[in-house]
């Protein structure tokens, strides 16, 4: 089961990009979830059982990003 992942939210991976980075944007959500590095900008699709298999974490929301 999907954990409850919104669109702008910050996740980490299991494995690092290329670019080294863990962290990644969620830009769409659908049957396949797209995600955004956030060092990179470089946009992957994964399907949701594979996102769930990647995930370790899905990263609380600074207080700025909450009022906007």
């Amino acid at each position: 089961m999907l954990p409850d992942i919104q669109i702008n939210d910050h996740v980490r991976l299991r494995k690092p990009h290329p670019c080294g980075s863990y962290e990644w944007i969620v830009v769409r959500l659908g049957a396949d979830i797209g995600l955004e590095c956030i060092v990179c900008k470089r946009r992957v699709l994964l399907t949701r059982r594979d996102l769930v298999r990647r995930l370790k974490a899905i990263l609380p929301k600074d207080k700025n990003e909450q009022s906007a």
